[in-house]
């Protein structure tokens, strides 16, 4: 009978053994958790990218065959179009725009001459110089379409 009671003594994991598991577990997840919230965060800006560049598509197409862009989005059917953060997409069309509503560049120079597209990125908040605060999380269309990404990316 104590032989039995031996051979159980010997099974099982002691406190440190199961502390050190423990820790060994959570510095993987420090580890991998940030990494799986920066390639969500990456996911979302291409997602708002490919949409950018699908409303600009739309955008010159209706262009195309009404010799004048929309006032809205509402014109192509994509006025309910959500960035992954729920904010609707924004669009300005330079002509009868006011000059100050007009996205500008680190010079204050308007960064398109046909129409303005952006998100207002992960804040929802957006100020028309890229040089506010509010709008370096914001995804835009710069320089007439050459440009499409983060405001913190542009030069």
């Amino acid at each position: 009978m104590f032989k039995s009671l031996k051979l159980y003594k010997n099974f099982g994991f002691t406190l440190i053994e199961l502390m050190i598991v423990i820790a060994i577990i959570g510095t993987l997840a420090g580890l991998a958790v940030p990494s799986y919230i920066n390639y969500i965060e990456r996911t979302k800006m291409l997602r708002v990218i490919s949409e950018i560049r699908l409303i600009e598509k739309e955008l010159f197409a209706y262009q195309m065959e009404h010799n004048t862009l929309p006032d809205n989005l509402d014109e192509i059917g994509l006025g309910n179009l959500r960035d992954p953060w729920n904010n609707p997409y924004e669009y300005l069309p330079v002509a009868g725009t006011p000059k100050g509503k007009l996205r500008k560049d680190h010079f204050m120079v308007p960064v398109n001459t046909d129409f303005d597209l952006y998100s207002k990125g992960q804040d929802g908040k957006s100020r028309s110089p890229f040089t506010a605060k509010a709008s370096r999380d914001d995804i835009v269309r710069a320089n007439n379409g050459q440009y499409v990404g983060s405001v913190a990316g542009y030069n």
